[in-house]
């Protein structure tokens, strides 16, 4: 009927729960008191899956940073054949007087 871990947090004993429980009853009404329960119920099953999802995203996030991010495959761009690199400086010097050209004609 009652969770002994909600009783032994605000500290409350058997006798002093049925009194609370009287005192609802006289309250509220016997036909009012099971909606009111119904609805406590609901809001504290939505809170619990709010919060199981917010525990959720969290992980989430911090397995994420675990992860090593995959490292870059290194290629041998030593080549013993001289047409090869030769074809490959003149490619680099020509894209790197097309940057120079550039700058220079923004100022």
């Amino acid at each position: 009927m009652y969770s002994p871990v909600l009783l032994e947090l605000f500290n409350i004993g058997g006798p002093e729960f049925i009194l609370i429980l009287f005192v609802a009853l006289l309250l509220f009404g016997g036909n009012k008191l099971p909606e009111l329960a119904r609805g406590l119920g609901k809001g504290i099953r939505d809170f619990k899956d709010a919060s199981e999802g917010v525990k959720r995203e969290i992980h989430n996030q911090i397995n994420s940073f675990d992860e090593k991010p995959s490292e870059p495959e290194y290629r041998n761009n030593y080549n013993t054949d001289t047409e090869t690199d030769t074809h490959n400086s003149t490619a680099v010097s020509e894209e790197h007087e097309k940057a120079e050209t550039s700058v220079k004609k923004e100022y």
